[in-house]
């Protein structure tokens, strides 16, 4: 009879602690939207409310450590531009994407986000990419744009001038379409820093 009753009592016991299992998995789907796994990953932030500034993941634990800052501007390149997402990703050292997972959705693990301030200005705390050994790519932060009630869309990536691979055409081609593109860095108390401005509408991308 003990033994019957321990069972039972053990049974009833992990019933319940199954259907608040299952109603805590329920509610945490239905957060979940129905294109999660599609949308661009500018809208995948978990903070509630962003602002303008932000730090990408392992930022402390980088040798070359980054600080960008600029200002998103109108179309007509005068007027800042307030509450703008953008949202970036980049390489590791050895210019390899970390992936993970969630929610059976792979991200880079190297991302981070900011929304514009009323005068336009944002910063990221990031580090320097690195360039993929068995390949030519440039060093690259890829970014992208939401502008308030429009579609989010990919601009230009943000490049390095010290980098050994931008040379001959390339450097010049993007020199003459756009130099903002070009990150050029100085140090400053250990931290290197770089200016990136955007003007929205002006550098669709086109890697």
């Amino acid at each position: 009879m003990k033994y019957l009753i321990a069972f039972l009592a053990t049974a009833l016991i992990l019933a319940n602690c199954w259907t608040v299992f299952s109603q805590e998995t329920s509610d945490v789907l239905k957060d979940i939207p129905q294109d999660f796994k599609k949308r661009s990953p500018i809208y995948d932030y978990s903070e509630k409310q962003l602002n303008n500034t932000d730090t990408i993941p392992d930022f402390s634990s980088k040798k070359n450590k980054l600080k960008i800052t600029g200002t998103i501007y109108e179309s007509d390149g005068i007027t800042p531009a307030k509450n703008v997402l953008l949202f970036v990703h980049q390489t590791d050292e050895n210019g390899n994407f970390e992936l993970k997972r969630q929610n059976k959705k792979r991200y880079v693990h190297h991302r981070g986000w900011v929304r514009t301030d009323a005068d336009g200005k944002y910063t990221l705390y990031t580090f320097v990419p690195g360039s993929y050994i068995y390949g030519r790519e440039l060093k690259q932060i890829y970014p992208i744009v939401k502008e308030p009630n429009k579609p989010e869309y990919k601009i230009e990536t943000f490049l390095f001038d010290d980098d050994p691979l931008l040379t001959g055409k390339c450097r010049i081609k993007v020199e003459e379409t756009d130099p903002q593109r070009i990150l050029k860095l100085d140090k400053k108390e250990g931290l290197w820093v770089a200016t990136r401005d955007i003007v929205l509408g002006k550098e669709i991308d086109s890697y």
